[in-house]
């Protein structure tokens, strides 16, 4: 029997009023309902931008015509999750709608070029967030802020205003979900103007975790783990220009999220000079971590989340994301990637930055260090890790269960038994 709270737990008594207002108000005809019907969603979309021109639309017609009957069939969405659920197509539909005006009169943007970016690589919770954030601590760096990486388009109002637009409006969602569920703040701390990863700027394309780790979509979540993502990586690609240019920050990235290791080939292809840092931690610790992640962000959607499915799924997950990374890891030059290990970052993490600049050849500066002593620091101060509990019994899964199933990937495992072999 699992120790979580039931799903319903986590929406506060005003929300429930709301949200049985809402209900009310959609079957009296005096609201439009967030019914997840794309043709409604675009024409809002342009009507409320007064744009028209989405680009080529192929790649994410493709996606849309599995990931709404999905959302319809099988995420369980409760009202709210409707309500979030068809905000996030709209936000996409009117950020293209954006994108291709500024495309279209700026014609300077895909002439950008993207120096090669490091990118960390690795499981859900092996650690990816904190090397991104201390090494993106460092001046020679650049990195997405939350508010860019969920907002990847800057709004009309972001040329105009001092503070950007989007920043405000980050926070603000970022309170709604904690204010529901305070646990989210706990599993991943972050802010509007923290560094984060660029999940955004492929759920542009409707693809990539953001979309799977809040809702139960196991149709969609397969497709996206066979189908060809090439234009998904393009547009993100374009995205990425996009900042540069609005920004006129043309440090090179660093990137994460453990998306890209179900995408490997598709990153390299798009940036074949990139610098790759993969993160390791034992699994088991992994997918009792991911699947609590994924569980406190569906229960505020849903309230019918069987954590035994959200266990087995992270724990498919898992393995699926590492073999695929496997399978690329031998095209990548040597000189080109490091392997990092959770708990050499948790005991030693100058020592483990050290590694990772001298494998590339980088410079650690005094500036560089000082920052990046700077933020764990804050990050102490401010974004405890220690409060996020979990256990693998809460999502029906034994560590023997998880301990066979990477039973054969000891040199994965310890990124020091792979250091030996090579």
């Amino acid at each position: 029997m699992s120790s979580l709270p039931p799903a319903r737990s986590f929406r506060p008594f005003p929300l429930n009023g709301l949200m049985r207002g809402l209900e009310r108000m959609w079957d009296m005809g005096l609201q439009p309902p967030a019914d997840l019907c794309w043709d409604r969603i675009v024409t809002r979309a342009m009507e409320e931008t007064g744009l028209d021109n989405l680009g080529d639309t192929g790649f994410l017609d493709q996606q849309r015509d599995i990931l709404l009957p999905a959302l319809r069939e099988e995420a369980r969405l409760n009202t709210l999750g409707k309500v979030i659920a068809h905000g996030s197509l709209l936000k996409i539909v009117k950020e293209r709608l954006w994108a291709e005006d500024l495309f279209r009169r700026h014609p300077e943007i895909d002439r950008e070029e993207i120096a090669p970016p490091l990118v960390i690589v690795g499981p859900m919770r092996s650690g990816t967030t904190r090397l991104q954030r201390l090494i993106a601590a460092d001046p020679a760096f650049s990195a997405f802020r939350l508010y860019e990486a969920t907002c990847p388009v800057p709004t009309p109002r972001s040329f105009t205003q001092t503070v950007d637009p989007r920043i405000a409006r980050t926070g603000l969602g970022l309170r709604f979900i904690t204010w529901i569920n305070p646990r989210n703040a706990e599993v991943h701390p972050t802010g509007p103007l923290e560094v984060d990863e660029e999940l955004g700027l492929l759920e542009h394309s409707l693809h990539g975790a953001l979309i799977e780790a809040q809702r139960r979509i196991p149709t969609f979540a397969r497709h996206c783990e066979t189908a060809d993502m090439a234009p998904a990586y393009a547009r993100m690609k374009r995205l990425m220009k996009l900042r540069q240019w609005f920004t006129g920050d043309r440090r090179p990235l660093v990137l994460k999220t453990p998306q890209y290791m179900a995408d490997l080939d598709q990153l390299l292809a798009h940036f074949p000079e990139a610098r790759f840092v993969f993160t390791h931690r034992d699994p088991v610790a992994v997918v009792a971590s991911s699947a609590s992640l994924a569980w406190n962000q569906m229960v505020v959607q849903s309230d019918d989340v069987d954590p035994h499915w959200v266990g087995r799924e992270w724990l498919w997950k898992t393995r699926h994301r590492i073999d695929r990374t496997e399978a690329v890891r031998p095209t990548i030059a040597p000189d080109r990637q490091i392997d990092i290990g959770f708990e050499d970052v948790n005991a030693n993490w100058p020592r483990a930055i050290a590694r990772i600049y001298a494998q590339f050849g980088l410079t650690l500066t005094p500036e560089a260090s000082a920052a990046m002593h700077a933020y764990v620091a804050r990050a102490a101060r401010e974004h405890p890790f220690a409060h996020h509990r979990y256990t693998l019994e809460d999502f029906g899964l034994t560590r023997s269960e998880v301990e066979a199933s990477f039973a054969d990937l000891a040199g994965w495992l310890h990124p020091g038994m792979r250091r030996a072999a090579a």
